[in-house]
């Protein structure tokens, strides 16, 4: 493992503690093979001045749940070391008292939650302390004879601590062994199970032992027959019967979750060769890598392949609750991840940014135990262990408070006719609520319009190139998992003219473009609406439809075609569980295709003003593509949950539609 120190860069900082702190806190986020996503901690101690101007001691600790590698100052809160080494001489600590506790010492109560780990930092009588998860120290600490490997790589360089539950009951034990410690000597601590403390009177001394024990640990590694290379890999891909596959999958997830979630397959030679391996079941099923990683992951993962092997892992880890968490209540039973043999792993999760995180966490587990099981055998803690830390209320909390789910957390959309107008407006705000949202539009502004934000995307797309449509829509089954919602919208409006004089042209462009193409994106659609979580058609009709105007026979009789399209899908659906309704939106005037001189040239025919003419409804209201946006996403919503083959006006009122 290579030092990112860099003299220069750490100058730049600053010379007091807390810069220096934040300066290599960043190296080590850096590395994921040392921290992911929150996990680690790092702190520093110092002397500074409290409120009235009088020194204190502190302890800056990263705060609880902080991520090393983007960490400031801001991340680091100021806790009273005295309190702290206080606490480690308690002969007994609930967790509660010990959040309490380390809050009410804060110097700024505004402040984020010191680390559980604060106490550890605390009794460790150095200035600096790094805390990380190496996966090379925990391929080697994680095997049958783990401490004896610690003794041969490191000798009395490192204290071995057995695992003991993090938090308070780590303190304690740490406080214990390091009692004749001679610091002359020791560099490190070594967590069986758990991973990695080193320390220094700098910044750099900490990092600087970071690196090098950890490096050790490779070479040990290495020297056992555990080395990168034993990483199998393999070639792997998703046919269009395995994206049904994953659909049926991620529902099966979604239900024993109890909402929607998104489904993200790892498919890279590394993912697909552990899949591809006899024992990878065995292997992924042992237990996580550290404690910390079953708050994400679970104990373990669902080895897919066998039917129900969804419905069996709940089963198992109810049962499991049940004998080792008698008393607290049971947490949600679906997977947090699975092997998919001779594919590669899937995350779950309901937000895009969660599942991202347990695809990295898988990735470096079936490294990582690959790599131990060839240099001696990989083993995990035990059951009830995992079970309590997954279940361990300190850990929980993080999670709980993340943002509240939105209304449509973990749906995955398509919305044509995306680059503009309603579509536009209908792909934002069904991405606003919650939902992973796939825009398909003509316009080679797609994706640069919907870009930018994470789960809303654009691709240019000719909806009547119909090969290219299906590949369109098993790509997104592809990179999310599944479909809920499809939002057909797409339209164009041909030049008006009477039948007696139609151009045949205008007819066939207009059919193909304002029916055909909805069938058909429709049609590459059902398989996977069939596998998904309550899922919902909405098709973009016309007030044209109820009551059509002289001169827009091409546009009127194709929307008219759509809605009886709309009718037989829902038919056809129903039994299925897929909901199929119509919007028939009129006069939206806030789109591209109404400029101000035509929006004041038709004002102009009707002998009224500009504001007259867009409120020309009995309501008197101006219709916006954010009203039909904010329809089209109930109607996909569980408040339109037993409603099927409707048609919704959204016009402020028609005296002729009505």
């Amino acid at each position: 493992m290579q030092s990112l120190w860099n003299s220069d860069e750490a100058a730049a900082c600053g010379a007091d503690p807390l810069s220096q702190r934040v300066y290599s806190s960043r190296l080590l986020g850096r590395n994921p093979a040392l921290v992911l996503h929150g996990g680690g901690n790092t702190s520093a101690k110092a002397t500074i001045p409290d409120f009235f101007g009088d020194p204190v001691e502190v302890l800056y600790i990263k705060g609880s749940g902080g991520d090393l590698a983007k960490i400031g100052p801001e991340g680091f809160p100021a806790v009273k070391l005295d309190v702290l080494l206080r606490l480690a001489e308690l002969p007994v600590l609930t967790d509660a008292a010990m959040v309490r506790e380390q809050r009410a010492a804060m110097l700024d109560p505004s402040g984020p939650n010191p680390s559980i780990e604060a106490v550890v930092h605390a009794v460790l009588p150095h200035r600096f302390v790094d805390h990380t998860h190496s996966d090379a120290v925990i391929a080697l600490t994680n095997q049958p004879h783990g401490a004896a490997l610690v003794r041969e790589t490191w000798g009395d360089r490192v204290i071995v601590v057995p695992y003991v539950m993090p938090g308070f009951f780590l303190a304690k034990a740490v406080r214990e062994l390091i009692q004749d410690a001679d610091w002359s000597k020791v560099e490190g601590l070594i967590l069986m199970h758990h991973g990695i403390f080193t320390f220094g009177e700098t910044a750099q001394e900490s990092y600087e032992r970071m690196i090098q024990l950890v490096t050790e640990a490779e070479d040990t590694l290495a020297n056992r027959g555990g080395g990168p290379e034993v990483v199998a890999l393999a070639e792997a891909g998703l046919d269009p019967t395995d994206l049904r596959r994953l659909a049926a999958i991620r529902r099966a997830v979604s239900r024993a979750r109890g909402r929607a979630v998104l489904a993200l397959t790892e498919t890279s030679p590394e993912a697909a060769g552990f899949a591809s391996r006899p024992d990878a079941g065995d292997l992924a099923t042992r237990g996580t890598l550290t404690p910390d990683h079953s708050i994400r992951m679970k104990r373990a993962p669902v080895v897919l392949g066998k039917d129900g092997a969804i419905a069996a892992f709940a089963i198992d880890y109810l049962e499991s609750h049940s004998r080792l968490q008698s008393g607290q209540p049971a947490l949600d039973p679906a997977p947090r991840w699975a092997v998919w043999p001779g594919k590669g792993t899937i995350a779950f999760d309901t937000t895009l940014a969660g599942a991202g995180i347990i695809t990295d966490i898988a990735r470096h587990t079936v490294r990582t135990i690959q790599q131990a099981e060839a240099a001696g055998g990989w083993t995990a803690l035990p059951e009830r262990d995992l079970f309590e830390i997954e279940h361990w209320d300190l850990e929980q909390a993080k999670l709980r408070s993340a943002p509240a789910l939105k209304p449509l957390q973990g749906k995955i959309a398509i919305v044509s006719g995306a680059a503009a107008g309603i579509g536009r407006a209908i792909a934002e705000e069904l991405h606003a609520q919650g939902a992973v949202v796939t825009g398909f539009d003509l316009n080679p502004e797609t994706p640069v319009r919907l870009g930018g934000r994470a789960g809303l995307t654009g691709k240019v797309l000719n909806l009547t190139d119909y090969p290219a449509v299906q590949l369109a829509v098993e790509d997104v089954i592809r990179q999310y998992g599944g479909l809920d919602i499809l939002v057909s919208n797409a339209g164009i409006f041909t030049a008006g003219a009477n039948f007696e004089d139609m151009d045949p042209v205008n007819w066939a462009k207009s059919l193909e473009v304002n029916l055909t193409s909805h069938m058909k994106l429709l049609q590459f659609c059902v398989p996977y609406l069939k596998k998904g979580v309550d899922p919902a058609a909405v098709f973009v009709g016309s007030r044209n439809v109820a009551a059509p105007g002289a001169g827009a026979g091409s546009y009127s009789c194709a929307k008219a075609a759509v809605t009886q399209l709309v009718r037989v899908a829902a038919l056809e659906l129903a039994p299925e569980g897929v909901r199929v309704n119509i919007i028939h939106p009129d006069a939206v005037f806030d789109t591209e295709l109404w400029t101000p001189e035509a929006l004041a040239r038709s004002a102009e025919r009707y002998n009224m003003t500009v504001e007259e003419y867009k409120t020309r409804n009995l309501m008197k209201t101006e219709i916006k593509s954010r009203d039909v946006a904010a329809m089209v996403a109930a109607m996909a919503s569980p408040l339109f949950g037993k409603t099927t083959g409707a048609q919704i006006p959204v016009d402020g009122g028609n005296d002729r539609v009505i």
